[in-house]
């Protein structure tokens, strides 16, 4: 009987196989089929929408109405003595893709158990396909900021050119977290259920409604264990110019999400295992 390891047409998965970051260095093999499930999660999130990408707009500029009305107005939260309304969209514009790239990332392999049973490919091509394809939302949040920011006659400086560095530590932040939850859920489905819950709850752990500058100074740097605290922060001093750059928080959270990704990688891989067996 011939050996399917011996034919070129079979892959087999064994336990043993468990190369830290494998699947990584496969990826660009793969790369139609990851441009197909970005395509089809784009798709299936609007084509039958009927305000369409309408939604990625009306989510964050919903939440900046409320936090303008009740932190802002009703609280009186500080906010760097920027407009409350700009203070507030600033940092929902990367939050926002954050927390859905993550929701969405943690069920990716449950939601397609029939394509994991059936072919081969690299498993991190699911949470991927769905941690990028929230960078629509998030390049449309970014064009009605600029717009904000053109109405409030906030002017362009040299430290938009931070903003680059900025995206990269919040895509590796929510790969990172995505590669371990999505793994996670496979055995244990109530992680589906409080990815929702913990996203809610980590918001508030984040300098969304509020500045990083109320968090007393000697523990802004434990603060910002939290990669998306010099995110935000960064965003806000490289957009707004309310506060000068934070180089140590941004550095401390780059660090953090590079460790999450790669971490969240070797975890994803050595799990893979048991990933046929999710139905």
């Amino acid at each position: 009987m011939m050996d399917p390891a011996e034919h070129s047409d079979f892959h087999v998965i064994s336990a043993k196989k468990r190369r830290s970051l494998a699947s990584l260095f496969e990826i660009p093999a793969y790369a139609d089929l990851l441009r197909f499930l970005v395509l089809r999660s784009i798709k299936v999130r609007y084509a039958q929408s009927v305000l369409g990408f309408g939604w990625a707009i009306i989510q964050p500029l919903m939440q900046m109405f409320v936090f303008t009305i009740i932190f802002g107005t009703l609280i009186g939260v500080k906010s760097d003595g920027e407009n409350y309304a700009v203070f507030a969209f600033t940092a929902l514009v990367p939050w926002t893709y954050f927390s859905n790239a993550l929701t969405q990332a943690t069920s990716s392999l449950t939601a397609n158990a029939n394509l994991i049973s059936k072919i081969y490919f690299p498993r991190l091509i699911l949470p991927l396909s769905e941690v990028s394809a929230r960078l629509i939302d998030f390049l449309i949040g970014m064009v009605m900021l600029f717009i904000m920011l053109l109405v409030y006659g906030v002017a362009p400086s040299p430290g938009w050119l931070l903003v680059p560095v900025l995206v990269i530590i919040m895509i590796m932040t929510a790969a990172g977290a995505a590669f371990w939850l999505s793994a996670l859920s496979v055995q244990y489905r109530d992680v589906n259920y409080a990815s929702t819950f913990m996203v809610q709850i980590l918001m508030y752990a984040s300098p969304v409604v509020y500045s990083v500058n109320i968090i007393p100074a000697d523990y802004q740097r434990l603060y910002a264990l939290n990669p998306m605290v010099g995110v935000i922060d960064g965003f806000r001093s490289a957009l707004l110019g309310s506060a000068p750059h934070r180089l140590d928080l941004i550095a401390i959270g780059a660090v953090v999400s590079l460790i999450l990704f790669v971490s969240g990688a070797i975890y994803f891989q050595r799990r893979q295992h048991i990933f046929a067996d999710v139905g």
